[in-house]
């Protein structure tokens, strides 16, 4: 029997594989790669940044971790939006804390930010996505995860010149990445093969 892709279905799915992967009390990491290319509409800002977040929900915590340089104007806000419509694409209303995270460097062009949230407190949240999300937190928190699992949130940094985002990146887990998962492993298996044998399999 040739095997089968698991596909994430719905955002209770992704919520309820996220509580079991915590379980064992490891976060879940996420990154995101920001450029100008990636923000609606594409811009030419040579600026550049990254960012890792780890999640875990079962102690309510998301660290996050952001570089960023080479902006052409200081920042004015940074936050997290979510959900999409689709994975890795489109638009969202800002998920996290208004107007900007507390404590992002903001009136610069380059910049560290390293903070940890509970995302069990409602100070974490637009209170427009708590409301939006059954008014509660428990609900927003419950979003907001599936919004990560998923591939539908992302990291904007907005400033003087492009207040709707200079640079974004959709957060994504390392080891799948912005793809589905059977499509990574065909490439690994490719990899596998080029390196054994040195060259290419037939098609």
């Amino acid at each position: 029997m040739k095997p089968k892709c698991l596909l994430i279905l719905s955002p209770i799915v992704a919520v309820t594989l996220m509580l079991a992967a915590n379980a064992t009390a490891a976060p879940i990491e996420f990154v995101a790669n920001l450029s100008g290319a990636k923000e609606v509409p594409p811009n030419a800002s040579p600026g550049t940044g990254s960012a890792t977040a780890l999640f875990d929900l079962a102690s309510h915590s998301l660290e996050l971790h952001v570089i960023f340089f080479g902006l052409t104007s200081p920042t004015i806000a940074a936050h997290i939006h979510a959900p999409t419509a689709f994975r890795f694409a489109g638009t969202a209303s800002v998920a996290t804390q208004v107007p900007s995270f507390i404590g992002f460097p903001l009136g610069v062009m380059s910049g560290i930010f390293n903070e940890t949230f509970d995302t069990s407190d409602a100070s974490f949240y637009n209170p427009t996505f708590i409301t939006n999300n059954g008014g509660t937190v428990a609900g927003a928190e419950a979003a907001f995860a599936a919004a990560l699992s998923d591939g539908r949130a992302y990291l904007n940094i907005h400033t003087e010149n492009f207040p709707s985002g200079e640079i974004r990146g959709f957060l994504f887990t390392p080891d799948t990445g912005p793809t589905i998962v059977c499509l990574g492993l065909g490439l690994i298996g490719v990899g596998m093969f080029r390196r054994k044998f040195g060259t290419q399999p037939k098609a």
